[in-house]
């Protein structure tokens, strides 16, 4: 039997527990794996020296920064939230009925590899609209047993639609069409039990981002990585959801920003850049104006043609 003597030592042991090599479960729009590396030199000196234990994250999309933070470095806590409400489900049945959903989703990938292209189109298309329609009869505030099976389509329509566009109308429907994959990966097994051994240490919740407030506590970390505002009329990633995301909601998270800041908490926060487009756009230097901003590179990740998925400059604001 293995003895601890002293609480610091278990804190660590936990730590190197949950180094799992754990992964985002999703293909997410915007997603941030591409820029881990460059964020780790940008993540604060107290994360690095062990003196922060609470993570936050109130806009949580495909979670490759919770990966990276909550396997890298010793926090005990993370606060996960998204208005998403697809989304969040499917992150607590990952925690709470990891074995149930493998099950569907072992279903659901051998079924659809059985067919043929054109079967493939339509059973891709059928459970679409069996998703649309059964949304109607879920309760998202309220765990349940129908939480399994949805939260397995969601993860099917995931890996088999379009670049992974998680899109909603503003209906609420999901829109995306069917992606071209020879042999999408709809069950990955083991990283799904790294991911929801890692979300023991999580409290998951749908919420706007403004919840953070009532939730936080000293000694935090808190990463924002909102909707991105377009960098142009023909591009948008504000639609994963049937919320609009526009520059009202930007100045309001700045606001929030400014407050959390006030609180002595340490923050950071991604967006895109205008000055892509338009050198002369200083909406962000505006909001932002007492923060440090540093430009990253990135890659577009979703265009038609694939000669414009240039890199492109994204900002990351920090107040440290």
């Amino acid at each position: 039997m293995k003895l601890y003597p002293s609480a610091e030592n278990k804190i660590s042991d936990l730590f190197y527990e949950y180094r799992l090599g754990a992964k985002p479960f999703l293909k997410w729009v915007g997603g941030k794996r591409q820029l881990l590396e460059q964020f780790d030199s940008l993540y604060p000196v107290e994360l690095k020296l062990k003196k922060i234990k609470n993570y936050y994250e109130p806009f949580v999309g495909g979670g490759a920064v919770f990966f990276d933070v909550a396997q890298n470095y010793e926090v005990e806590n993370a606060y996960l939230y998204d208005i998403n409400d697809e989304l969040i489900l499917t992150y607590k049945v990952i925690q709470n009925n990891i074995q149930k959903l493998i099950e569907f989703l072992y279903r659901y990938e051998k079924q659809y590899k059985k067919l043929d292209d054109e079967k493939q189109k339509g059973y891709y298309y059928e459970l679409r609209e069996s998703f649309n329609l059964q949304r109607f009869n879920i309760d998202y505030n309220r765990y349940s047993e129908n939480w399994i099976p949805r939260a397995a389509q969601t993860i099917f329509l995931n890996k088999t639609c379009f670049n992974g566009l998680f899109r909603f109308n503003s209906k609420g429907g999901f829109n995306s069409p069917m992606g071209r994959y020879k042999n999408p990966k709809i069950l990955d097994e083991q990283n799904l039990l790294k991911v929801s051994k890692l979300l023991e240490i999580a409290t998951i919740k749908k919420a706007d981002f403004k919840e953070i407030k009532n939730d936080i506590k000293n000694n935090s970390f808190v990463y924002f990585d909102p909707p991105y505002r377009p960098i142009s009329k023909t591009s948008s990633f504000t639609s994963y959801n049937k919320f609009n995301f526009k520059d009202d909601e930007q100045v309001q998270l700045a606001s929030l920003f400014y407050e959390l800041n006030q609180q002595g908490h340490k923050l950071m926060l991604s967006n895109s850049d205008p000055k892509n487009i338009d050198p002369n756009d200083d909406f962000f230097e505006t909001i932002y104006s007492n923060f440090n901003i540093t430009k990253v590179d990135a890659k577009r990740s979703i265009n038609s043609n694939g000669t414009k998925r240039n890199s492109i400059k994204e900002i990351v604001v920090t107040n440290y």
